[in-house]
């Protein structure tokens, strides 16, 4: 585990016990999580995303809140909220967005995007529409 890692190549998990453990990227990455941690919900994957067009899906979290941290670019995350959508711009590196456990969510760039993710656990659901048939 010592030395450095690029997060495109080997995401950090991080451990019920604050310990990281370190897996490979492969194809069948999110496939694999549930086998290697069995316990995977009580995990945090932290991964980075580039984007330049909007997300095609909307995405769910239901084991805890997600942070997601802007590297570089300029984007709207945009959360569904009692029927309703809250537009969070987010365009100075830094800035990040707690996306509140059990909320919808997507994201619309302005410019492309890259943004570092700590997403709990597993369940993640992925829909064309908030709250729709999972794909």
């Amino acid at each position: 585990m010592s030395g450095s890692h690029h997060i495109e190549k080997v995401r950090a998990i991080l451990k019920p016990d604050m310990l990281i453990s370190l897996k490979d990227v492969s194809d069948n990455f999110y496939m694999e999580l549930d086998e290697d941690f069995p316990d995977f919900e009580s995990h945090v994957l932290i991964q980075k995303s580039s984007f330049d067009e909007a997300w095609p899906t909307w995405e769910f979290h239901p084991k805890g809140d997600e942070l997601v941290y802007l590297l570089s670019g300029d984007t709207d995350m945009v959360l569904s909220l009692d029927g309703g959508e809250e537009v969070i711009r987010v365009s100075t590196p830094g800035e990040y967005v707690i996306v509140p456990k059990g909320t919808w969510h997507t994201a619309r760039p302005h410019a492309p995007t890259s943004m570092l993710f700590f997403t709990p656990g597993k369940g993640t659901l992925n829909a064309y529409e908030p709250g729709g048939e999972p794909v």
